[in-house]
């Protein structure tokens, strides 16, 4: 079975967001679980992949259901046997107790935009549809320095409502654990992903002497 890149998994940003892999299975070893697993806000379907291709059963899904990418990106990879697809909104999942794994990636911010309540909502939701100890795998966009929120306004996505550390302990406040790790300074300023990339790559140097607080990137792991 062919293995994806980073690329393919994570999609943009790469070397920043992939870290999010390592740390995920440190934390929640995945491989050869036969976990039933949720992907919500997949676009393209790469963490979906990533599931499956471990030995997982995944139920990939968007808001209006995943992009066409998604279906052709698993069937390249013949990992379609192992994921089905859905449209599901993640302020109001449709399950109960039902998965061992949630995972998502860089969604809260264009979800809580109109509504700040809509950060906490989604953690709600996804405690509810975990499994007693099943757990959340996320990675999301922080607000990071005032540098980070000038630039963001002035060249970067409109309509987003970037996650606070501040906000970050009563958000998970339900699960019985969370631990998570910061990354990245630098990347998000690239115009394109080449530059996005070799700016990953000095973050990885930058990160001994940049404060937990100023990164951009939250990664983690909540135990329901």
């Amino acid at each position: 079975m062919k293995t994806p890149t980073n690329k393919t998994v994570i999609a943009w940003d790469v070397e920043n967001w992939s870290r999010a892999l390592k740390f995920w299975e440190e934390h929640c070893p995945v491989s050869n679980k036969e976990f039933n697993c949720l992907e919500l806000g997949a676009s393209k379907g790469g963490l979906s992949l990533w599931l499956a291709l471990k030995g997982n059963n995944v139920y990939c899904t968007d808001l209006n259901g995943p992009e066409q990418a998604a279906y052709d990106i698993h069937k390249a990879y013949d990992c379609g046997s192992r994921i089905t697809y859905g449209s599901i909104d993640a302020t109001n999942i449709p399950f109960e107790n039902s998965f061992d794994i949630i995972i998502f990636k860089s969604i809260m911010g264009g979800i809580s935009f109109a509504n700040q309540q809509n950060k906490k909502r989604i953690i709600e939701q996804v405690y509810k549809a975990l499994k007693p100890n099943g757990r959340l795998l996320f990675a999301e966009n922080l607000e990071s320095t005032f540098m980070h929120k000038f630039f963001r306004k002035k060249f970067g996505t409109r309509g987003w409502n970037y996650l606070k550390m501040n906000e970050v302990d009563s958000i998970f406040s339900s699960f019985s654990s969370v631990k998570y790790t910061t990354t990245g300074f630098l990347g998000c300023f690239g115009r394109n992903e080449w530059q996005r990339n070799f700016l990953g790559k000095i973050d990885k140097t930058l990160e001994y002497f940049i404060p937990p607080r100023n990164r951009y990137i939250i990664i983690g792991q909540a135990v329901k």
